[in-house]
């Protein structure tokens, strides 16, 4: 097995007045050479965005861009003429694919809205672009990881799926657990979040926003504290 600790304090951050940005992996004004990206998994950003603020029209392509809202409410409108409130409890997913502007945007002129965006390289370029979101409240079981986005041939129910061998699974622990995650291939790789609370992953001891990268591995044990949030995201090392 091989690892990576990310603690929360050694993160990029930024001050826009409007956006409060913590950066796991270079984004911005943030350059770390050793921190570009984990496996295929190009971008894991904890935003903040101020009241009647966001992120104004603007481009992308060929990512699958995944936006899991933690508080509040985002209004999203984009190029292909979708438009939207997402909020704490969705996940929305758009796929960049040959080009797609969107923007997104605090539905709410007197609270802050918080999430997390994050950006994972496609396995195939230039596909259509395309956008969904989702409540996942159906999926979620106590005190049990469950898996909230997957590979578009893999991806069944209230699962939204991407371009690409990803899997995404959250979990709420109101107890102490212990569980094991199977990876679905050898030559991926998981990274393990803490949205709340605490776990020991990998013999890391993990606090709030501390993240670990742990690959050449087929399974990944977590002892998760009881009031704890996790994410993990399995990803192509390659």
């Amino acid at each position: 097995m091989k690892k990576i600790l990310h603690t929360a304090n050694t993160r990029g951050s930024a001050d826009y007045g409007w956006l409060q940005a913590n950066y796991s992996f270079s984004f911005a004004n943030y350059f770390d050479p050793k921190r570009l990206q984990f496996g295929l998994l190009r971008v894991m950003n904890d935003d903040t965005v101020a009241p009647g603020m966001g992120f104004g029209k603007h481009p992308h392509e060929n990512m699958e861009i995944v936006t899991i809202p933690q508080t509040g409410a985002l209004k999203h409108r984009d190029s292909m003429g979708n438009e939207g409130i997402i909020q704490a409890g969705d996940i929305q997913v758009m796929s960049a694919g040959s080009g797609v502007e969107h923007s997104e945007i605090n539905a709410s002129s007197k609270e802050p809205v918080t999430l997390f965006q994050i950006w994972v390289f496609p396995e195939t370029e230039n596909v259509a672009p395309r956008y969904d979101q989702k409540k996942i409240a159906s999926l979620l079981q106590p005190n049990q990881l469950a898996t909230v986005v997957a590979p578009k041939d893999v991806a069944k129910g209230e699962q939204l799926w991407v371009h690409q061998q990803a899997y995404f699974s959250l979990g709420d622990f109101s107890e102490k657990t212990s569980i094991t995650y199977q990876l679905h291939n050898k030559s991926h790789g998981a990274y393990v979040f803490v949205i709340e609370g605490a776990a020991s992953v990998a013999d890391e001891h993990l606090e709030k926003r501390d993240a670990v990268g742990v690959w050449d591995t087929h399974e990944v044990a977590l002892d998760i504290a009881a009031n704890s949030r996790i994410l993990v995201i399995e990803i192509p090392m390659n």
